[in-house]
């Protein structure tokens, strides 16, 4: 199979001899960009064997004529990988709404953990240091002797600290001790869920009390950072907590409007599954705004059940914000099964990564300038080419999210330096 794709911008599609990939970025949020390119796609044991592409520079995002004259089957790709240099994919998702709460209750410090090579916590190192925060980022394990990808990332922009593996397992409680020693004994540490629920009581409050806490806050910033006491905020790792849905949520807003996807076409989104915040905001958005669309999510880090677990969590907290506007409203009826959880097309214990996979993201990367990851991304872009061969004429087009994460390619590159010294070229002819 062919696939096609799109230069910068959001979409990916395919065709029946090959893949047609309609690639879209959306950067800051903004105005997408359109690729299209063509990939020989799996068909045997390892993935994507061989690859041919074509470009188009300036294709339409829905062409109903394409479809009528061509039997191919297709699908998008959402180019979120292209939303910043640094805090890219879904991460930037998450933090466009998680960040601005956080500032407008005057904190100071962000405390979170991750991996070594966390893009979460390189997102929240960059995001803070934008914003004038500074960010204490907990990461599980030893550090390497060459600092590289989202670990140098977390490294030069925020405050970071290698916690053994033993250690790593009690979160709450290494959080919570870290956020401590931040704070001091003039500061205070909050958890982000504690300021969203003040943000709920001060919502059903009374406009004085914004007035009075507005004021506040015009002093407190006033102050000069070092005279300031500390407040600390804890960040659950990879943000997934209920505000970070409304930054995916708005992604839906956005693609639903007539000129790109629109209310009414059935789609189908696949997205890599790390803790199911996105697919959960995709899932919710969906069923706000009552569009025909299916959220399928490639677990990677998790069973179904703990996915599912997730789930439910993540809708009882979503509507519990959301309670003063969901009078009469369809998601008063859903606390589950808004997702579809399935297995990745070749299993594996999360991180690793298998032979053939690092060449088959350097082939996509050659043949449609887009660059996937072998832990995340590969698993949505191998789940999309089949999927879309399945679709027939008229039916669900296919979507797949890009959610970043290919700084992370650096780190790989110090584990498995067999799998890319393979990559290496030889030269032509001899040199004399």
């Amino acid at each position: 199979m062919k696939l096609q794709q799109l230069p910068r911008s959001p979409a990916a599609m395919a065709m029946k001899n090959g893949l047609l990939v309609r690639a879209f970025s959306n950067s800051s949020m903004g105005t997408p960009k359109l690729k299209q390119c063509g990939i020989q796609i799996q068909h045997g044991a390892e993935p994507f064997v061989n690859f041919s592409f074509s470009n188009n520079t300036a294709p339409p995002l829905v062409d109903d004529s394409m479809e009528k004259n061509d039997q191919d089957p297709f699908f998008y790709v959402l180019r979120d990988d292209l939303l910043h240099p640094l805090v890219n994919g879904n991460k930037a998702r998450k933090l466009d709404t998680l960040l601005p709460l956080v500032e407008d209750h005057s904190v100071t410090d962000v405390v979170t953990c991750g991996g070594c090579q966390s893009a979460h916590a390189a997102a929240v190192a960059v995001s803070c240091a934008e914003r004038g925060l500074r960010s204490h980022l907990l990461l599980r394990g030893e550090q390497p002797e060459v600092v590289t990808g989202y670990n140098l990332i977390s490294t030069m922009y925020g405050d970071t600290t290698y916690i053994p593996r033993h250690l790593y397992t009690k979160r709450e409680e290494m959080l919570k001790g870290h956020a401590d020693l931040v704070a001091g004994s003039s500061g205070s540490v909050v958890w982000l869920s504690d300021i969203l629920k003040t943000s709920l009581v001060s919502c059903s409050s009374e406009e004085g009390s914004f007035v009075q806490a507005n004021a506040f806050q015009r002093n407190f910033t006033l102050l000069e950072p070092e005279k300031r006491p500390r407040k600390v905020v804890i960040v659950n790792e990879g943000a997934g907590d209920a505000i970070a849905l409304l930054g995916i949520i708005r992604l839906v807003e956005y693609l639903s409007q007539t000129h790109l996807f629109g209310r009414d076409q059935p789609m189908k989104f696949i997205v890599d599954a790390g803790t199911g915040t996105t697919a959960i905001g995709l899932g919710l958005g969906a069923i706000c705004l009552g569009l025909p669309w299916e959220v399928i999510a490639v677990m990677l880090a998790d069973t179904i059940e703990g996915y599912r677990k997730q789930e439910k969590r993540l809708i009882s907290e979503f509507k519990m914000l959301c309670s003063v506007h969901l009078v009469d409203h369809p998601l008063n009826e859903v606390d589950g099964g808004i997702v579809n959880w399935v297995e990745r097309s070749h299993p594996r214990k999360f991180g690793n990564v298998l032979k053939g996979e690092v060449e088959a993201c350097r082939r996509i990367a050659k043949q449609t300038g887009i660059l996937v990851d072998p832990i995340y991304t590969l698993a949505a872009w191998e789940h999309a080419s089949l999927l879309c061969q399945e679709e027939t004429k008229g039916g669900a087009k296919v979507v797949m999210l890009h959610t970043g994460g290919t700084l992370g390619m650096f780190g790989l590159a110090q584990r498995y330096k067999s799998y890319f010294r393979r990559l290496e070229g030889q030269f032509p002819f001899p040199i004399v």
